[in-house]
Formats: C-alpha cells, sequence, structure tokens
C-alpha cells in the first residue's frame, strides 16, 4: 500500500496511474536541459508527460493536438501548444501518446537529426504503416517504445514499482494537474454518463466519478 501524502489532495490523487506512466516515459526518454520537445497526442497520457517535462529546467515544451481546445489545458499545464501542421520542428526528442499511425508519422517529421521518438501510444493488434524509407535512414532517427508495465531500465535496478508510484504521488502536489480532470459526477449518474464518455458527447480528459455516502458508506473519488 502508498499512502497519499498529505499534500495531495483526493481528488487529485485519481491521477495518481497516468502520472506514473509518464513518469516512466520520461525514464526512458531522458530529457536533458535545453531541449526541444514535442509532446504529440493531447489525452491524459501526453498531457501528464507534458506537465512533467514543462518543470524540468529550460526544457521548451510544445503539446501537439487537433483539438484546439487543448490549448487551454497545455497553458494551464506550463507547456505551449500548436495543432499537427503547425508544429515545431527539429526537436531532439518527440513523445507520441496519439495511438494514430498519422500522429507517429508526424512524431518522426519533427525530429532534428539523431533525434528520438518515444512511442508511448498503444496500437492492440493494429498494424502501422510509417514512412521509413524516407529521411529515417539519413537523418539516424530513433524510434524507442516505452511500457508501463515494467519500470524502465534506466531505474530498474534502482526503484521499485511501489518507488515509482510513491514519485507520481509527490508530483500531484502541484495544483497545475488540476487541469486534467475536466469534469466530475457521482456514482449514481453512471448510466446515463458512460455513453455520452464513450460516444465523444461528452468531451473529457479525466472525468471524475464521486461515490457519495448514499451509494458506498464512503465518500471517495475516482477517475474515468
Amino acid at each position: 500500500m502508498t499512502p497519499v501524502p498529505p499534500s495531495v489532495p483526493a481528488g487529485r490523487a485519481v491521477l495518481a496511474g497516468t502520472v506514473e506512466t509518464a513518469v516512466n516515459a520520461l525514464w526512458d526518454a531522458a530529457p536533458l536541459i535545453g531541449d526541444r520537445v514535442s509532446v504529440v497526442g493531447g489525452g491524459m497520457v501526453g498531457c501528464s508527460v507534458a506537465a512533467l517535462l514543462a518543470r524540468f529546467p529550460g526544457v521548451r515544451v510544445e503539446l501537439v493536438d487537433a483539438d484546439p481546445a487543448r490549448a487551454e489545458v497545455a497553458e494551464a499545464l506550463g507547456a505551449g501548444f500548436a495543432s499537427p501542421e503547425d508544429a515545431a520542428g527539429d526537436r531532439d526528442l518527440v513523445v507520441h501518446a496519439s495511438a494514430t499511425e498519422a500522429g507517429l508519422a508526424r512524431s518522426l517529421e519533427l525530429l532534428r537529426p539523431e533525434g528520438t521518438v518515444v512511442e508511448l501510444s498503444w496500437y492492440g493488434d493494429r498494424r502501422v504503416a510509417l514512412p521509413l524509407g524516407e529521411a529515417f535512414h539519413s537523418r539516424r532517427l530513433t524510434l524507442r517504445g516505452s511500457q508501463v508495465g515494467t519500470v524502465s531500465p534506466a531505474r530498474a535496478t534502482t526503484r521499485t514499482y511501489a518507488d515509482r508510484l510513491a514519485l507520481a504521488l509527490e508530483l500531484l502536489a502541484d495544483p497545475a494537474l488540476d487541469a486534467l480532470v475536466t469534469g466530475e459526477s457521482a456514482f449514481a449518474e453512471l448510466p446515463e454518463l458512460m455513453p455520452r464518455l464513450a460516444s465523444g458527447a461528452l468531451p473529457a480528459l479525466c472525468h471524475r466519478i464521486r461515490y457519495d455516502e448514499e451509494d458506498t458508506g464512503t465518500d471517495a473519488r475516482s477517475g474515468a
């Protein structure tokens, strides 16, 4: 069991799993001071990565997403924002989290020579085609996978899963991360709420579910 620090409200602690994914990704990515970094895909994972990167000294981070509404979230997190077609190039590092073929191809296009894309997307059994016959080899680009199921090799000998989760919870003391919570509903509202979330009729990053005392005998929150 990992305790939630007193500095982290319960309502923000529901983001721990996603922020833990971002921690592992940045252990894999290993950004350096002053790097130019793009995060392609402004969902929960991408926004969490952008939020942590924005706190690296001298790092210029740009969140790239097709939804212009993500600009407000990016600003709250301390990151820049651009549409895919207007995204800045010559990037040292790109973190891809859109789970789309077009997003991954665009991530490669944004790199400087010898730059790296860290792939966080999960494609399941989908096949993805990439333009590896263009500038991929001549520019010596790197495409690296990252997966939260194992602790990053960069920290595997010195950090446990519990350490990683504890770090994510410490990072959640930052109130800027409240921007990832875009709504809240009571547990009793789920039958009406879930179809709207699934269809996109109710746009959301993290829509928090509140378990009121009449539902469970407790007052707790979880993310959906």
